[in-house]
Formats: C-alpha cells, structure tokens, sequence
C-alpha cells in the first residue's frame, strides 16, 4: 500500500521531472475508463412567449390540460390557446461525480411549430437518463441568443437560432450516478489517441516512478494501473498519475483531405519514394454566337404588293478557343521531407484540387509513404 509519504516523495520526483523535459500530461493524453460525464433528456412546456408559440396544435394542448390538471383544474383542449405556450425537449450533460443539490446547465429547443422562445420560462421538466429514471429536475428563464421579426406581409428576418435557448445552471440533480472509481483495485487510463508505442511508453513512465508491474499496456488504447486500496489515497494517487509528463511517440503518417472545403493537412512523417510528377491544365472556352436574319414573305394583288414578316433565319457561329498551359514537372527525391513537398507543389501553383489529384496519382503509383484519408 503506498503510504502518505511515500506519496509526498514522488510528488518531488514528478516537480522536478517536469523542470526539466517539456511534455505532454497524462491528464492531457488520456481519460479514465467509467469518469465520464451522462446525458440526460426530458420534455417540457415553455410558458410566457409573446405570440411566438405553437398555437393550437395537439401536442402542445395536450401538454397544457395535462399540466393544469395536476393542480386540480378540469378543462378540455378546446378551451385552450397555444399561442404563448411551446413544446420542447431539454436536454443537459451530468459531469462525473455530480452530487444531489449540485445544478447543472440546460439546453432547450422547440419540438413544435414555435417561431420564437424569447421570453419563456420553462415549467419543471424532469430530465431521465438511460435507464429512464430521473436523475435531474429542470426550471427556469431561458436566454436566447436568436432573433425572429416577421411582417404582415409575410416577410421575415431571422438572426442566429432563436428556437433554441439555455438555462444556466437550469436544473438540479436529484440522483447520483454511481462509479466503481472507488470500488475498483485496478484505474484504466484510455489514450485520446490508440497508438501502440505511446502506450508503451505511458506504462514505462508509471513504472519508473511508481514501481515495476504498477502499469500494464493492454493494448492501443488502455493501459491498466494499479491503484491503493484505500479509497482515501486513491484521489492522491491519482492527482500525481494523471501529472506525469511523457513524450507521445510520433504519430503515423497521414495525409486528410476534406473534399468540402478544400483543406489539407499532411503530417511531418509523410514521406515520398523518388518519382517525377507533370503538372499542367488546358482550358476550352466555347462561344456560341448565332446570327438571326428577318425573313419577308411578298404578296402581290391587282393594286399592291404586300410585306408581311416571315420566319426567322439562325445560323449559328460558334467560336472555340484552346489555351493549354506548358506541363510542369518536379521531382521527389529518395526521403524528401514535408517542407519539400509543399515547396515542389506550390512552385507549380497547383490549387487545392490539384493537390488532392497529385496526392491520389502518388498513392496509386505506391509512392506516398502514409494515408491518404478523404473526409
């Protein structure tokens, strides 16, 4: 069992540790497997809109008759106006070990036809989890950051979302989540990044500091460490784990093209075998012209001759002309660096599409030493 001291002294070690290399954290590489954070969900009415509402729609007048029921009130829907009253969904994120009386933020958006939610309250929602049960109670003055004006005559302005709006610290938890933080001898520790070699490398730095067979690696992603019985030293044990400082092992050499927008991020280990690359455009431009000629159809008669307009004459007149650009050619030597690459493309002037086509023409010529992901 590790003792207070014990654990003082390795606090000094990981200071000084930390004095002298410039790394990443483990807080900062990974997440503890079962510390996470649990969606809730509920739905609600908001009350006190200016006319912005769901009007007489059947979901919201339900909602209402059920509402004022509870208090003792008997009327039917067609006694009701939806007109300042929306149906809505609010939902919320738990953080890991929030405890009862302890309030969280909510987010709250239209399910029905509501135009607006400036304004609203939203009556007690009760928020469920997973397993259905309640584990929050929401209420509160929303704040919408949107704006929506619309005219008689039907014309409209809309800034940002006003269908959706926020409570700040909106709901009260009523449950608590339970964790095996506390219950477990053993902490998985969860790479943000699967990598092999880092996680070799964070059970080593466990290892040098805590002791040999601490921290096993127990595959890409998870590394199992053993932590002290007592639940009283785990969060200590912990605070000084997640401060432990190593180096990431460098990652795999990657080349993501987003399709979309145009963007492109190589990576500082992609590499390129010697090959040569011809670089060049052609364009065609097509100018249709025609040419229209009035044709006049002549009538004679015993007194006149009469003009009347015929039918019109096209005759086409098509111009094409060819500019075709001299080809450029570059040339990747053996090993050339991510500095090279990007130097050799842009001396080219090749735009964003003729570098993903580039890119592709040298991974299926097995070229490009590293992945080429299109997202």
């Amino acid at each position: 069992m590790i003792k207070w001291f014990s654990l003082v002294l390795i606090s000094l070690h990981l200071s000084l540790i930390s004095s002298f290399v410039y790394s990443d954290r483990l807080k900062d590489l990974t997440s503890i497997a079962g510390v996470r954070s649990n969606q809730l969900v509920g739905y609600g009415i908001v009350v006190g809109l200016n006319g912005t509402g769901d009007g007489n729609i059947g979901l919201t007048l339900q909602s209402m008759q059920s509402m004022v029921s509870r208090f003792g009130l008997v009327t039917d829907t067609a006694g009701l106006n939806g007109a300042n009253t929306a149906a809505v969904m609010v939902t919320a994120d738990m953080t890991a070990f929030a405890k009862p009386g302890q309030t969280i933020d909510i987010t709250v958006s239209t399910l029905g036809k509501a135009s607006s939610l400036r304004g609203g309250t939203l009556l007690m929602t009760p928020l469920l989890g997973a397993d259905g049960e309640t584990y929050a109670i929401a209420q509160g003055n929303l704040v919408v950051g949107g704006l929506g004006v619309t005219g008689q005559d039907g014309s409209s302005v809309v800034v940002n979302i006003p269908t959706v709006g926020r409570v700040p610290r909106g709901a009260t938890i009523e449950k608590l989540v339970e964790t095996q933080f506390l219950k477990s001898d053993n902490i998985i520790l969860n790479l943000h990044q699967s990598d092999f070699s880092t996680s070799l490398e964070v059970s080593n730095a466990i290892n040098e500091i805590f002791g040999p067979d601490v921290s096993v690696p127990l595959d890409a992603s998870s590394i199992k460490v053993r932590s002290p019985k007592d639940p009283a030293q785990k969060v200590a044990f912990v605070s000084l784990l997640e401060n432990i400082e190593i180096e990431p092992a460098r990652p795999k050499a990657k080349v993501i093209v987003n399709a979309r927008t145009g963007t492109i991020v190589i990576g500082g280990d992609v590499r390129v075998t010697p090959s040569v690359v011809t670089h060049g455009s052609m364009t065609v431009r097509v100018n249709e012209d025609p040419n229209v000629n009035q044709n006049n159809n002549l009538a004679m008669n015993s007194d006149q001759v009469v003009v009347t307009p015929g039918d019109a004459t096209v005759t086409p007149d098509t111009e094409i002309d060819v500019d075709e650009e001299v080809a450029k050619a570059f040339i990747f030597d053996p090993g050339v660096e991510l500095s090279e690459i990007v130097e050799s493309i842009n001396a080219v002037g090749a735009s964003a599409s003729d570098l993903v086509a580039i890119l592709e023409a040298l991974r299926e010529a097995g070229s490009l030493r590293a992945e080429l992901i299109i997202i």
